[in-house]
């Protein structure tokens, strides 16, 4: 017999919850009860995956567990904040008990990695739809926006940029040599939760990569109106990712390509000893419009174009 709805809950998500100190209530009544502290302020974010949208269909179900709730808890590291509730809604086009036991050890697992707790949520039937909100905790006026970007400030980001993007080429057919770390980071992703945290005394403006580092830096450059130039020979490139540009020239890709869910930032120059370590220097904020890149000693206009879904 199919289970119900109640059931599904109980029996895959509930049972496993940690306790964050702020849940007051979390599932089992007709809303969750939250208490944060009279100094924070709440950050929410909201993020869906979609079945040959976002994820293929024969997505292994606990990586795509884990990375529907990374995605949006690097949301929240890209704002300082420090996550500890979401709310999960599943619309699941059957009950397969053994895709949401391995959908539910994904998702829960990272969860009790950060100590955070699934309040409440919805499934429905349909065609396959994950949906998370997650929310965090930031001290009040701390919280890192895109608008803060100023002219001088030097742009950095954490770890390496490309890997998501060369690990999705790979899954669709691409022959790398090395593949594991590519398909580690597009599969799971780590949300630069630590490092948003120690950022938010530091940088003046934040975001995650989801888009493409291009895109995504394009949209502090709109916020804070100011131009950026970015300098290509500096990107931190994995071997497989300079090895992918050496056979196809696509030198494009480390810029253009999303999922790598790393933090791109602002900071000022004497706030660049106290950076976390695994974070690179790429380029610098400037007063003029625009983005620009400066590659094998030429600088151009560079289109900040990334994935859209409605393009």
């Amino acid at each position: 017999m199919a289970l119900a709805e109640f059931d599904l809950i109980q029996r895959y998500f509930v049972l496993r919850t940690p306790q964050h100190p702020f849940t007051r209530l979390g599932v089992g009544d007709d809303c969750a009860l939250l208490n944060l502290p009279p100094d924070a302020q709440l950050a929410v974010t909201t993020d869906t995956m979609v079945e040959n949208v976002h994820f293929f269909a024969d997505a292994d179900p606990y990586l795509l567990g884990h990375k529907l709730l990374a995605v949006n808890l690097s949301d929240l590291a890209a704002m300082g904040a420090e996550p500890f509730a979401v709310t999960l809604a599943l619309t699941l086009p059957k009950v397969d008990e053994s895709w949401l036991e391995a959908f539910a050890d994904g998702f829960i697992g990272l969860a009790q990695w950060y100590d955070v707790d699934l309040i409440g949520g919805d499934t429905t039937s349909g065609p396959l739809s994950l949906t998370v909100q997650a929310m965090g905790a930031v001290p009040r006026g701390k919280a890192l926006l895109r608008s803060g970007a100023k002219a001088g400030d030097l742009i950095f980001v954490s770890g390496q940029v490309g890997n998501a993007g060369l690990g999705l080429k790979i899954k669709q057919g691409f022959a790398c040599a090395e593949p594991e770390l590519p398909l580690r980071c597009f599969n799971r992703p780590v949300p630069r939760i630590a490092e948003g945290l120690v950022l938010r005394e530091l940088a003046h403006a934040c975001i995650d990569i989801s888009d493409g580092l291009a895109a995504d830096l394009g949209h502090i450059l709109a916020q804070s109106q100011v131009g950026a130039c970015l300098v290509w020979e500096r990107l931190p490139l994995s071997a497989q990712v300079g090895q992918y540009i050496e056979q196809t020239g696509d030198w494009q890709m480390p810029l253009t390509a999303g999922d790598d869910y790393e933090l791109c930032f602002t900071v000022p120059a004497e706030r660049v000893p106290q950076l976390p370590a695994g974070c690179h220097y790429i380029g610098m904020i400037e007063a003029d419009p625009g983005l620009r890149l400066q590659r094998a000693g030429n600088i151009e206009a560079f289109e900040a174009t990334g994935f859209e879904h409605f393009s």
